[in-house]
């Protein structure tokens, strides 16, 4: 376990990374953005996950990058919800019409806090103040990065406020499980049965659909690469696992028959946001020393569903004074 300065804010804050070593994985988080910058399973050598090797893209070219997102993950429409009766306009930061990730300052692109360490685990903290993107009520928000063996990186996110508000984190890793230039020969399995449809502007219709017929249908194992029209299928929606948050279980499976690496998502959360890297782009080399490149890497982020608190037949994101917001999600890297 090492702490070092790994770049300076605008303002001159130091940004710092603490590295966690412990059942075969070693794993690099920087306190911009509680974000994982660097994960590597012992034994294969290219880093498992996309980032940059200096501090300098993160702040305006990382699209997310290993960050935890929020204080809502995902998307809002119009930027708007009511709570007992009270509207909140957050910040429209997507399309100039609706929030994405907690807005432009999201806890993404705020420094949070080292508050303890140990060689295998770290936790991070941040204040998020009532009002800013928007938001009611002061936040404390907290995660823990634990390697707990076996090749596991667990996550645990924990919330309280002193005003009723909305709360979703999750963690917004880009994973490549092989080292090559797209993920599309990846092979994926999830295990749900529906799906939220969006509209053109990626906000949830309202419909919980069957992924019976369609492109989304992971149920049995099968690789991301699927043409639709002589193009390559999108991939940017919610999987429905369950109506509420529940105890932690298994809800997919991702496998790269190059490497022989699989990784293994458990999470307590009734969401799961499928996202395989369609816009990511040669902003910055990336840890390999290349640039990246449309699908070089898949993203897993459990989560409440988007736009749930506009939504009251959706799983509820409402936190409340003396309550706790509770996540927890496992990912399990082995190799053949």
């Amino acid at each position: 376990m090492a702490i070092e300065t790994f770049g300076t804010l605008r303002d001159g804050e130091r940004v710092e990374r603490v590295t966690i070593r412990g059942g075969g994985l070693t794993a690099s988080v920087l306190s911009f953005g509680a974000t994982v910058q660097d994960l590597r399973l012992e034994g294969h050598p290219p880093p498992l996950v996309l980032g940059f090797p200096t501090f300098d893209p993160y702040p305006d070219h990382g699209l997310f990058f290993g960050a935890i997102v929020g204080r809502y993950a995902n998307r809002i429409a119009g930027g708007r919800f009511s709570i007992n009766g009270e509207t909140y306009q957050t910040d429209r930061n997507f399309l100039g019409k609706h929030l994405l990730h907690g807005g432009a300052c999201g806890t993404y692109h705020r420094n949070w806090t080292i508050a303890g360490h140990g060689p295998d685990r770290t936790t991070l903290t941040l204040a998020d103040r009532d009002g800013k993107m928007g938001f009611p009520g002061n936040c404390e928000l907290s995660v823990t990065f634990a390697l707990t063996g076996d090749g596991v990186l667990a996550l645990s996110m924990r919330a309280t406020t002193d005003k009723a508000t909305v709360v979703n984190l999750s963690h917004h890793g880009y994973f490549n499980l092989d080292g090559s230039e797209t993920v599309l020969d990846h092979e994926m399995q999830i295990g749900a049965g529906h799906y939220l449809p969006v509209d053109d502007e990626a906000i949830p219709t309202g419909e919980i659909a069957s992924v019976e017929g369609t492109d989304l249908d992971f149920r049995t194992p099968r690789a991301l690469r699927r043409k639709v029209g002589g193009m390559q299928a999108l991939y940017d929606h919610n999987y429905c696992l369950s109506g509420v948050r529940t105890g932690l279980r298994e809800v997919a499976k991702v496998r790269s028959a190059k490497s022989g690496v699989t990784m293994t998502l458990a999470t307590t959360e009734p969401g799961l946001q499928f996202y395989a890297g369609e816009f990511v782009s040669d902003t910055a080399p990336g840890l390999h020393g290349k640039t990246y490149e449309q699908w070089a890497g898949m993203c897993l982020e459990p989560q409440t569903w988007p736009d749930a608190p506009n939504r009251p037949d959706f799983p509820s994101a409402l936190l409340r004074p003396g309550e706790t917001y509770r996540h927890e999600t496992r990912y399990r890297f082995s190799m053949e």
